[in-house]
């Protein structure tokens, strides 16, 4: 069986999808939609979740399915034209207060006053709600502008079968790690762990955050509260980096820097990685047609730092409605977003295989069973998780940040001179951007 044909073919893949028709017999009692989505690894549980849809419904729903970037192209495109082809966008944690603050999004209560969030579902610091008169997240005086679609967070992902057979404990500090990955560390048939370190649009600096913030460091120091002090060149931020570093090297992949998502995931269904941190794979590792350690993968929040909690970044997925669009659309598009945060329709979404959003099914009995395993790793993990940005400008922090951190993964540059120089370009995109952003001294040697 060729596991990484089958990995990339899944991953990567672009396409339109028009999902079955129902039907004629039953009534549609809301005009059709489109979504634009990103392919992912929980792409094929929000896939079956919106064919139920159509079941129950007898509603038509399209999907235009691309990669992350081509996605995110689409969308950005999509909301500046006269008329959004799309209906509903399904946007990632790093972009969607571009979204907001260039008011592209209806407010879901403009489309329906009496539209409300459920109350199980998580609102992953507030980012559903958004404040124009301020331009800020704010729940309480905010607007409520999206659905949450998907609770995205890097996960560990660990051999539970060797660490058994071994005798590992489960890791909670990066060291615990480092002896867990060492001792499964067997190249080239064995990697003790493998990390994604390649460039792209929030590719490698999403997974080098909850290393340098779990050590108290990061890229902004608190933008919640409006502090915008560049700690991406901080001693902290430096010993997240060369805890990083220091597994690549002594139990990682030899090309770390040239690991995509995509090769992350494709070693661990080959049985070629003991450990990853990664978004959460289990529908393709449990998978006997893409994986080759099916029920052999076990699941935990990322590691930390001593003294330090784990601190795994939001990378969650929103559901929006463009402004550019028809009220009927508009009004198609919520009954969807309405239906799928539904406990019955979010029952239906973990048992595909995708993570719910909604608490009360994470936190369920159904993480008792064998097949959902990682319910209470990723409902444990979400407790400290953080939100990457709260500022519109994360495109631009991302394409210094993105090229930054591979370089110093790949060799081209120290970590002190790779760290000074992101900050000094994070200080002129904020500084522009009219935020006071003060620098730190340069690292030194």
């Amino acid at each position: 069986m060729n596991f990484s044909a089958k990995i990339r073919g899944a991953l990567i893949a672009v396409f339109t999808l028009p999902l079955a028709f129902m039907s004629v017999s039953h009534a549609q009692d809301q005009v059709p939609i489109t979504i634009v989505i990103n392919q992912s690894p929980w792409f094929a549980g929000f896939q079956t979740v919106v064919g139920q849809y159509q079941e129950k419904t007898g509603n038509t729903v399209s999907l235009d399915v691309n990669p992350f970037a081509g996605s995110l192209e689409k969308q950005r495109s999509a909301v500046r034209s006269k008329e959004s082809p799309y209906d509903i966008l399904i946007m990632n944690a790093g972009f969607f207060i571009e979204m907001y603050k260039g008011g592209f999004l209806s407010p879901l209560n403009d489309i329906d006053p009496k539209f409300a969030l459920d109350k199980d579902l998580y609102t992953f610091d507030d980012s559903v709600y958004w404040d124009p008169s301020t331009n800020k997240i704010d729940a309480k005086t905010g607007k409520l502008m999206s659905v949450p679609i998907n609770p995205f967070i890097p996960i560990l992902h660990y051999r539970s079968d060797l660490y058994a057979e071994k005798g590992l404990k489960v890791p909670e500090t990066w060291d615990d790690l480092l002896a867990n990955a060492k001792a499964l560390n067997n190249p080239p048939s064995m990697y003790g762990i493998v990390q994604r370190g390649a460039r792209g649009t929030f590719d490698v600096t999403y997974d080098v955050l909850p290393y340098i913030w779990s050590y108290g460091g990061g890229l902004l120091k608190d933008q919640k509260a409006g502090d915008y002090t560049i700690i991406v060149n901080s001693p902290e931020t430096k010993a997240g980096m060369e805890m990083y570093l220091k597994l690549a090297k002594e139990a990682g992949h030899p090309s770390t820097a040239g690991q995509t998502q995509a090769n992350v995931l494709q070693n661990m269904a080959t049985g070629k990685a003991g450990n990853i941190i990664a978004v959460l794979a289990a529908s393709i590792f449990d998978d006997p047609n893409q994986s080759a350690v099916v029920d052999k993968v076990g699941f935990a929040p990322p590691p930390h730092a001593p003294g330090f909690q784990s601190s795994p970044g939001l990378g969650h997925w929103l559901g929006g409605i463009p402004k550019n669009i028809p009220g009927d659309r508009q009004k198609a598009a919520l009954a969807f977003l309405n239906w799928f945060q539904s406990k019955d329709a979010q029952m239906a979404y973990a048992e595909a295989g995708s993570p719910p959003v909604s608490r009360a099914v994470l936190e369920s009995d159904l993480g008792n069973q064998p097949k959902y395993r990682w319910m209470k790793a990723l409902s444990k993990g979400l407790t400290t998780a953080r939100l990457p940005f709260f500022i519109p400008e994360s495109a631009q922090i991302l394409a210094i940040t993105e090229l930054g951190f591979n370089q110093i993964i790949s060799g081209q540059t120290t970590v002190n001179d790779g760290l000074n120089n992101m900050a000094k370009e994070m200080e002129k995109v904020m500084t522009a951007a009219g935020y006071k952003a003060p620098l730190l001294p340069d690292l030194k040697d």
